[in-house]
């Protein structure tokens, strides 16, 4: 089982983004280095902005929003973590 976090952008995020985006960095760089963050980036076809991530559990994907400097400055309106499972790689 994995869990995808969903990220929905305030409607001030863009101007926000430079200010961040290395904190950011750093803290998916982590969850990556420590294997529990799989994937993640921002939707590009979406004025609105949003985002994604792929997290190998669901504490991985709750920690990396309690220290997300996106989420903690409001550049994020609102998130959602849903269970997901991979058929692709996983056994049927």
């Amino acid at each position: 089982m994995k869990y995808v976090l969903f990220y929905e952008s305030a409607d001030d995020f863009r101007p926000k983004v430079p200010l961040y985006i290395e904190a950011h960095r750093v803290l998916w760089k982590k969850f990556h280095e420590g294997q529990t963050l799989l994937l993640i980036g921002p939707f590009m076809d979406a004025p609105a902005g949003g985002a994604m991530g792929v997290f190998t559990t669901r504490e991985a994907a709750e920690a990396f929003v309690r220290e997300d400097p996106f989420v903690l400055h409001g550049l994020v309106a609102s998130w959602t973590i849903r269970e997901w499972h991979e058929v692709l790689l996983a056994p049927l």
